[in-house]
């Protein structure tokens, strides 16, 4: 099993900065991929951006060059940048990780930390 506790959030203004991180724990063997998805209220759960194999990125088109995904091998953590963040942005963000038990792929979810971008 793998926990996954995820911190940071909250509200801000148009414009501000978050920093959401999540830290993974317990049975990790071979991690795939680690990243940030979000849900948006009647809206399906979106990826915001992902590390793949440790060092490929992934950005949905709405993030990208204002968010920046980084990944600390060692603590098994990863961390989302929310620059320039606009009201669309609001939605309860949720951690994810891929990594392998054996040879399947097995994916762990956060609990989700809500983001809120309001005047």
């Amino acid at each position: 099993q793998v926990q996954l506790v995820e911190s940071g959030g909250g509200l801000t203004q148009p414009g501000g900065s978050l920093r959401l991180s999540c830290a993974a724990s317990g049975s990790i063997f071979s991690v795939n991929a680690m990243g940030w998805y979000r849900q948006a209220p009647g809206e399906e759960r979106e990826l915001v951006a992902v590390i793949i194999s440790g060092w490929i990125t992934k950005y949905a088109d709405s993030v990208k060059g204002r968010f920046t995904i980084s990944k600390d091998n060692a603590e098994n953590t990863v961390n989302l940048q929310m620059n320039s963040l606009k009201p669309e942005d609001t939605a309860v963000y949720y951690c994810n990780i891929k990594t392998y038990e054996g040879t399947r792929l097995v994916e762990y979810w956060g609990q989700g930390t809500q983001v809120t971008v309001s005047s």
